[in-house]
């Protein structure tokens, strides 16, 4: 196994009916600028030639396994504070889409 490797969250998702991929960017914009300093951004894939429009793709990346953990660990306590940062954005992607799948990945060179 690769001690280094690049850790990838990839997460697929239909956005809800009252939501436009503006919108939704604009959620993850700021997703990343609250998730900055703590290593884990993400990007988001649009379908261009696929076999299914519907589902969109996240892409979080953080630079090893350790720093997913400490950021999905930082994600979870949020959460459970209402009102919390984590919280509204938490409500924010709630309100704008549902996960269908969620797989994690490492980069091997």
């Amino acid at each position: 196994m690769v001690a280094k490797a690049e850790m990838w969250d990839v997460l697929e998702f239909t956005l809800s009916e009252k939501c436009t991929v503006e919108k939704y960017l604009k959620i993850v914009d700021d997703f990343d600028q609250y998730y900055k300093d703590k290593g884990y951004q993400a990007e988001i894939l649009l379908p261009l030639h696929t076999e299914n429009q519907a589902p969109i793709l996240w892409i979080g990346r953080t630079k090893n396994s350790e720093d997913f953990d400490k950021a999905y660990d930082h994600w979870l306590a949020g959460q459970a504070q209402d009102g919390s940062a984590v919280d509204k954005l938490s409500e924010r992607f709630a309100d704008c889409g549902t996960t269908t799948s969620r797989s994690s990945f490492i980069t091997a060179r």
